[in-house]
């Protein structure tokens, strides 16, 4: 510590799920996807291991640009591209919430306040209501910047899309950063609105619905200013993000479109499953729009504990504001069975 400068001894790192180096482990804590990646990203990675490997990818990822801009029909100016949707909003809060006050949900993604804290930037927090939604009224009219995840993490609670649309027109001259890290599991993306409204940035990612965690793949959609102020930073920290075999894995992802629908069809099709059976016992899930579900116990920690002991992970928050409830990631069919098995037996005890 003799050398830490002030700010380094001030910050509370992110604490990301726990990765545990055993065989037989269920793991439900970091909503990974369950399903393997689609096997053209297998071929498009085989296809780059050679000689290439000896020069720098490209530096603006153009061909992933390209074809994320098909996918969505929009264009390539409009995209950044960053080693996962946690550098491109780490690129975001340098490059637009230094100057302002920044505003963002009392339960979200806990790297929200990590960055504020790295980058220095004065933040306030907006109460969840009774409901654990993001209540419109709050996020009007603000006198700063504005970021929220759709659906929210981690509750798995969406907005509707005119709701964003009257947070935007409401704050003209405030950027709004939608975090559609989960939107491909039951939401609406915000895309539409790229093009009607200059001060909406969303930032996506391939770890979730293209099971591409182990990529790190992330983007951002904007406003061509918003783009360059995003190249801007990118390129004083790290002018080559993504390197070949990433990208040639997004790209071939991004293709699979059949396989991209298979999955995410699979998951919703679980989650609603292990909702139900949660009810059928008694045990409340909030409304989910994510691979993940937010579950209320009587006593969350020891349940997380007892599950971990029989090999199951899931995520639990020691924040008394939500310490009574578990998140619990969307795995296969069979994951959801033995997992439901392993609860019936927890509550017999």
């Amino acid at each position: 510590m003799k050398f830490w400068s002030n700010i380094t001894k001030t910050l509370t790192p992110y604490v990301p799920g726990e990765q545990l180096n055993e065989s037989g482990i269920i793991k439900l804590n970091t909503n990974e996807n369950p399903f393997p990646p689609s096997p053209k990203v297998i071929e498009g990675i085989k296809k780059c291991l050679g000689p290439s490997l000896k020069k720098y990818p490209d530096p603006q990822s153009s061909e992933l640009r390209n074809n994320i801009a098909d996918f969505y029909d929009i264009e390539k100016k409009n995209i950044f591209i960053g080693n996962g949707s946690d550098e491109v909003l780490a690129h975001i809060f340098m490059a637009f919430f230094k100057d302002k006050k920044l505003y963002f949900p009392n339960i979200t993604y806990s790297f929200y306040p990590v960055y504020c804290g790295l980058y220095e930037i004065t933040s306030k927090v907006i109460p969840l209501n009774e409901k654990f939604e993001i209540e419109k009224k709050q996020y009007l009219d603000l006198d700063g910047n504005i970021i929220f995840p759709n659906p929210n993490a981690p509750t798995g609670i969406g907005l509707e899309l005119e709701v964003i649309e009257e947070i935007l027109i409401s704050n003209p001259d405030n950027l709004v950063v939608v975090d559609e890290a989960y939107i491909d599991f039951g939401g609406r993306t915000a895309v539409e609105l790229i093009g009607k409204y200059k001060n909406l940035l969303i930032v996506q990612t391939f770890s979730k619905s293209r099971s591409l965690a182990g990529m790190r793949i992330g983007f951002a959609i904007g406003d061509t200013e918003l783009i360059e102020g995003l190249i801007r930073v990118k390129d004083s920290f790290n002018s080559y993000p993504l390197d070949r075999l990433a990208q040639a894995a997004g790209k071939a992802g991004i293709e699979d479109k059949n396989y991209f629908d298979y999955t995410r069809k699979e998951i919703i099709k679980n989650r609603e499953w292990l909702v139900s059976q949660l009810k059928i016992r008694g045990i409340e899930a909030l409304p989910s729009m994510a691979n993940f579900i937010f579950v209320k116990l009587d006593n969350a920690e020891n349940t997380y504990k007892e599950l971990k002991s029989r090999k199951i992970l899931v995520r639990y928050f020691k924040n008394p504001l939500i310490d009574n409830y578990l998140r619990i990631s969307i795995g296969t069919m069979k994951e959801m069975e033995i997992l439901i098995k392993n609860i019936d037996e927890i509550m017999e005890v």
